[in-house]
């Protein structure tokens, strides 16, 4: 690592009387580990598939906020707010605003805030970094995400030329023939990740990082534009539209950066030719072999996905009809699946694939208008500073801000940041980008007034490691309902310790919901978990516990929803109403529609 005194230029200067600090081993060790590590877990465990990877991002930044307590010396925290810590401490707040008002299951809302106080704490600590410093931590992040991407490169690899070698729990298994998928399994968190590795290389390749490879100089440049291909061969292995634009996105920051190296600037220019050049090599293993292609095959789809833009014009229609106050944090699944639409997507949805639609429909257009504008005021003050700074701190800024971007283009199509493992790296890099360095803080900073702060960080790293721990554990109860031991306790009895977990509750009501006879019972724990998500089996047993409980016009009204999604697991049950000379008096209940029309609220 280089000191700190060498990313500081003469016109930013630290006062010497700052202390200024280098990055130690132990936060060497947990950057890499907090960003290496989640990504490639491939072992999981029923009903989540990434529930481990995400506390592995939780329990890692906690260990980076310990080590970062544990080595930075008395003023070495600025005191910061500034517009990304106020979007998100309205964040924060959101989800007890649902439990207080939509009926939002505790546990979600313990989840959900949790999550976002810590995304809270790593942009408040990021941005509390001194200049110095900043480009330091952020090297340091860099070459966890180097080599996150370096061993997701193996993992696509055997998923698309050895699937045969994938067991599902080191390397995880792709169930899209010819697509990579990951570790994480979803082709475009995996093409996230790969941009995320190509910002690291370009960082870590203009500081002539790679120096320790090789002693000749043209060699040395080599590496960049070896691995940026690498990656981008790896994001057509994703068939991932999502990656490919993020490719483009790369050659544009080539074009107008002019304050990097001219190495990497035509490194970064050639993206688009890497691209070509990918493709073209894959379509000639493909056709050589007869294997599939799952980039051609994803091409010949077309540009855009007709669910995706369905389920936001459906999103759109419930924010008109509740543009101040949305439906409620975390509602949106329950409000959009118990909501009349005919024409609806068949698949279950349970975000809007669109990060500002989801705000707005969750929280109404006056929040999200105001927590959009905080977080683009942040971007802003993010782009204006990277612009201002020049050294590696520019440099470490300015690829800080293109990590943040290029998850922010993820978000306008999906949900990455519903994923610890991507939240909290960008909560990071956010406040890297946005911190800005004060002059003054070393003269008013003495260890009464920073004391407290850093032993902040200190609890705030406790806290997620802790958490983490006892989620494990937490989870484990559930996971005992769906995955019993050899002396597992009865059904029943495991159901009633899943429903006692503090955050995972309604992945135990879901069971209840589903396994019980109808009931009233089987009907409360329906109603929770329906905050979680919705889907066939579910809907079918909350119909049968309304129709048990004599609550007929609500069972016909899920019945209606359910017949909007088409799908065939249900196609046996409401096929008893095609039955031939079947007596509409003695029709089973579910081959009635109800009588008036049901708001969704009336379902919670």
């Amino acid at each position: 690592m280089s000191t700190a005194s060498a990313h500081t230029s003469a016109s930013h200067a630290v006062p010497s009387a700052t202390p200024t600090a280098l990055i130690g081993p132990y936060s060497v060790l947990a950057l890499l580990l907090a960003n290496a590590l989640p990504p490639l877990l491939a072992y999981s465990l029923t009903p989540s598939a990434t529930l481990f990877n995400q506390l592995a991002a939780l329990g890692g930044w906690g260990l980076v906020l310990l080590a970062l307590r544990a080595e930075l010396g008395a003023g070495a925290l600025s005191r910061q707010q500034g517009p990304a810590v106020w979007a998100l401490l309205l964040l924060v707040a959101a989800p007890w605003v649902s439990w207080a008002w939509a009926g939002l299951p505790l546990s979600l809302t313990l989840a959900n805030s949790g999550m976002l106080a810590a995304a809270l704490g790593l942009v408040w600590v990021a941005q509390g970094l001194r200049d110095g410093q900043r480009a330091d931590w952020f090297e340091a992040l860099c070459w966890g995400l180097l080599a996150a991407g370096l061993l997701s490169l193996g993992v696509s690899l055997v998923q698309v030329f050895a699937p045969q070698l994938a067991d599902g729990h080191v390397i995880a298994r792709s169930g899209i023939p010819g697509r990579a998928v990951g570790n994480m399994r979803q082709p475009n968190h995996l093409a996230s990740l790969l941009m995320w590795a190509c910002v690291a290389a370009v960082y870590l390749g203009n500081q002539d990082r790679f120096s320790f490879l090789f002693r000749n100089t043209a060699a040395r440049r080599a590496v960049l534009p070896v691995l940026l291909f690498a990656f981008v061969f790896a994001v057509v292995l994703t068939a991932s539209r999502t990656g490919m634009i993020g490719v483009l996105i790369l050659a544009l920051w080539g074009a107008l950066d002019r304050k990097l190296s001219r190495a990497s600037k035509l490194s970064l220019l050639a993206t688009p030719l890497m691209l070509g050049l990918s493709w073209w090599l894959m379509s000639v293993w493909a056709s050589h072999g007869a294997h599939a292609f799952g980039a051609e095959s994803r091409l010949a789809e077309g540009a855009g996905s007709p669910s995706r833009i369905a389920i936001l014009l459906n999103a759109w229609e419930l924010l008109k009809l509740n543009p101040l106050t949305g439906v409620g944090w975390g509602e949106f699944n329950l409000a959009w699946s118990m909501s009349e639409f005919p024409k609806r997507p068949v698949a279950f949805f349970d975000h809007t694939h669109n990060i500002a639609m989801q705000l707005a429909v969750d929280l109404g257009l006056p929040a999200a208008a105001l927590i959009l504008g905080l977080l683009a005021l942040a971007l802003w003050r993010a782009l204006a500073l990277s612009w201002q700074r020049l050294g590696a701190e520019g440099v470490a800024r300015r690829c800080a801000f293109m990590g943040v971007l290029m998850i922010g283009l993820h978000s306008l199509l999906e949900y990455p940041l519903w994923y610890a493992y991507f939240l909290l790296p960008t909560a990071f890099m956010l406040g890297l980008a946005v911190g800005r360095d004060d002059p003054g803080a070393a003269d008013r900073a003495d260890a009464r007034d920073t004391a407290p702060r850093l032993s902040g960080v200190g609890l705030i790293g406790a806290l997620l490691l802790a958490g983490s721990l006892f989620a494990v554990w937490d989870y484990l109860r559930v996971v005992a309902i769906y995955v019993p031991p050899a002396d597992a306790k009865p059904l029943t009895q495991r159901i009633e310790d899943g429903r006692a977990s503090v955050f995972f509750a309604t992945q135990a009501d879901y069971a209840a919901a589903t396994s019980a006879p109808p009931s009233a019972a089987a009907l409360a724990a329906a109603k929770q978990t329906a905050h979680n998500l919705i889907d066939v089996r579910l809907m079918m047993a909350w119909a049968k516990s309304l129709h048990a409980v004599g609550d007929e016009e609500r069972a016909r009204h899920v019945v209606q929803r359910l017949r909007e999604f088409r799908n065939s697991a249900a196609d046996d049950w409401l096929g008893e109403c095609d039955q031939p000379g079947l007596d509409p008096a003695e029709a089973p209940f579910q081959c009635s529609p109800p009588s008036r029309v049901i708001d969704w609220r009336e379902m919670r």
